[in-house]
């Protein structure tokens, strides 16, 4: 009985230690007005769909960048700062593209799409820099490299890596009422805001792979 205690416990301490370095980065809240813009004129039936599909992608990425994250990169010899400096260019383009685009033109596009066209954005842009993007990879594949033995461990990843997922489909799932709720104007201000702290996001990445590599010795 004692030692499923300790096993409870040591799964909430892992589980907590993981929340709190994913969810920060990940910040499906801050994310959630992107989203919005980025799924602008189409029908609520269509984003609840693209929401389960990015949760999904979210929560397969992570364990992915967990559990294997770190054999991919030596495979291919790919060192976590040229990650960095990689993914933040994709955020530094997408946040600069969102702070430059007009919603009007944006709903326009998508209400042209077919389905298949609309799910496609499910993995890149919507998941793949815009939710689980080169911060969050790299943490996770730190996560991954320092993580114990054991099942409780793995328990822990697994439930810590869930709830995130989740809290991204909340978040992206009623985007729409929590904009109906702040007001056109509010929700156009907080998406520019949003934008520009993500083209900062992308250069603070970009800063953070570049100083690596500069520590990094010469071959």
């Amino acid at each position: 009985m004692r030692g499923i205690s300790l096993s409870l416990g040591q799964i909430v301490r892992e589980v907590l230690l993981i929340i709190g370095a994913l969810f920060p980065i990940v910040n499906p809240l801050g994310t959630a007005p992107i989203f919005l813009s980025l799924t602008q004129g189409l029908p609520d039936s269509a984003r609840s769909l693209l929401a389960r599909k990015v949760a999904l992608n979210g929560f397969m990425l992570l364990l992915g960048s967990i559990f294997i994250g770190n054999y991919i990169l030596a495979f291919f010899g790919i060192s976590i700062p040229v990650v960095q400096v990689g993914g933040g260019l994709v955020v530094l383009s997408t946040g600069w593209h969102l702070l430059q685009s007009s919603g009007e033109s944006e709903a326009s596009r998508h209400r042209n799409n077919s389905t298949a066209e609309i799910e496609k954005r499910a993995f890149y842009p919507l998941t793949l820099p815009l939710t689980v993007g080169p911060g969050t990879i790299s943490v996770a594949i730190t996560v991954g490299a320092n993580r114990a033995q054991g099942t409780a461990s793995l328990a822990a990843l697994l439930i810590g890596s869930l709830l995130i997922a989740i809290s991204i489909w909340i978040s992206y799932r009623f985007a729409r009422n929590i904009a109906h709720a702040l007001g056109e104007s509010a929700m156009n201000v907080i998406l520019r805001l949003s934008s520009f702290i993500l083209v900062c996001i992308g250069v603070q990445i970009i800063w953070n792979g570049y100083t690596a590599l500069t520590r990094l010795p010469h071959p």
